[in-house]
């Protein structure tokens, strides 16, 4: 069964068992009323019967006073103490049918007649009983012609409650049914399909809307990925033709050329490395996206950046210089943040032949860290792709300093693990500054992956 028709079925059928309900409530709470104010009635005038006996005189007949009071296509019986009837006087057919049941006082003989018993005392000083009995004929005509309305009152409301459902329903399933469409287009044609511009502020157009945001990140993910295989390739192809190259030339010449030999030997060792980097970075990509358990504790910066500098400078000679506050103290994984800082500070050596200063200034929660180099600089319109993967700002200069444009793209992953802005600010030939904004204390569930 299709939606559309579960919910037409569902959604009539439970309007129709409420309106049966409520029209049921509507004729027993009619039919409760009505019979009670005619008992009431009745018990008023058989009051008024009984104080008019007690002060009737002997002489007066009493089926005169007894018609008096009789009730409306009614009847009025007076019955000895053994159940005798004494006299009675009656509308004409009032009795007929009627199965009076003298051993017991009922308020209601069948659903048209209703019956009261008095006690009283006769004209002859006798105590009998007083039965009053009215048929309820004109209550049973009201109620069969309420019932008539109810009926006719729920066909014709069953009918623009059909219309509305079918209405309802082609607001909530048109969105579902284009979604749907997209979707299958999607599947099959291996397009990103998107939902037209959908208007308004309820859930089915928060839907739509949620469905194209997840379309154009798939897509550009997709585009991403593709980008990054291409890229991979290229990338892993080259140190693998160059190695090829002098393993094919040590075959043919052998090492009689020493010359010759020791080039080879070297290129091979040198593209073998940085293969080996690249492939090594790009598992570490790979590895933050997964989610990675984080070490958080109270670190000394002061400490961690002098460590990490100090380093820097023996592995290549070169002068970082820091301007920091001594016992600066944050919350952040050490190994990670270590990464972080290396990845940055190698960075700035290999597009900058002079000095490399780092200065730290604590602000009110966070402390920020600026990595200054005085390189070449960067582009204004290179700066947004400046953390994409195999992205590089000089192309040449990238591959003499065995870049492989992935340091960057980590760097990026850490720093959202770390829950660390990273800002960039460069000019060209003047140089490049890295700056960190380092949160006091680390937020538990935020951007912890």
């Amino acid at each position: 069964m299709k939606l559309r028709t579960k919910i037409h079925l569902f959604t009539t059928l439970l309007m129709l068992l409420l309106l049966v309900i409520m029209n049921i409530g509507i004729y027993s709470l009619y039919e409760k009323i009505t019979i009670n104010t005619e008992l009431k009635q009745l018990q008023s005038r058989g009051e008024e019967l009984l104080a008019t006996l007690s002060q009737m005189e002997q002489t007066i007949d009493p089926a005169t006073v007894l018609r008096a009071y009789m009730p409306t296509n009614g009847a009025i019986r007076v019955l000895s103490s053994n159940g005798v009837e004494i006299t009675a006087v009656e509308a004409p057919d009032a009795l007929d049918g009627l199965n009076l049941n003298l051993n017991e006082i009922s308020s209601l003989i069948d659903s048209s007649t209703i019956l009261i018993q008095l006690k009283a005392i006769w004209i002859n000083g006798e105590v009998v009983d007083l039965q009053l009995i009215q048929k309820l004929d004109d209550v049973v005509q009201n109620q069969q012609l309420l019932k008539l309305v109810l009926v006719a009152v729920t066909v014709l409301i069953a009918i623009p409650i059909l219309l509305s459902n079918m209405a309802l329903t082609r607001i909530i399933l048109k969105p579902l049914e284009r979604l749907s469409i997209a979707m299958k287009k999607s599947g099959t044609s291996g397009t990103y399909e998107k939902l037209e511009i959908v208007e308004g502020k309820d859930e089915l157009a928060e839907i739509g809307r949620t469905f194209n945001t997840m379309m154009e990140a798939l897509e550009t993910n997709y585009k991403k990925q593709e980008q990054f295989v291409s890229n991979a390739s290229h990338e892993l192809k080259t140190p693998l033709t160059v190695i090829e190259s002098y393993a094919k030339l040590l075959l043919r010449r052998g090492f009689s050329n020493k010359k010759v030999a020791q080039e080879a030997l070297d290129a091979i060792v040198s593209e073998s490395s940085r293969m080996n980097d690249m492939i090594v970075q790009m598992l570490e990509l790979a590895k933050n996206k997964e989610h990675l358990s984080l070490t958080v504790e109270n670190i000394n910066l002061t400490k961690l950046l002098e460590n990490t500098l100090e380093e820097m400078r023996q592995a290549y000679n070169r002068i970082f210089s820091l301007q920091c506050d001594e016992g600066l103290f944050i919350q952040s994984d050490e190994q990670k943040l270590k990464q972080l800082l290396f990845i940055i500070l190698d960075n700035a050596r290999k597009y900058s032949d002079e000095n490399i200063d780092v200065q730290v200034v604590k602000e009110n929660d966070s402390v920020k860290v600026d990595i200054q180099d005085y390189g070449v600089g960067i582009p204004q319109d290179q700066l947004p792709h400046l953390f994409d993967r195999f992205f590089r700002v000089h192309q040449d200069r990238s591959r003499k300093t065995g870049g492989t444009g992935l340091g960057l793209a980590i760097a990026k992953d850490l720093a959202e693990i770390l829950q660390i802005q990273i800002e960039v600010e460069s000019e060209l030939n003047v140089g490049t500054c890295f700056t960190l904004q380092i949160p006091l204390t680390f937020l538990n569930g935020e951007d912890n992956r």
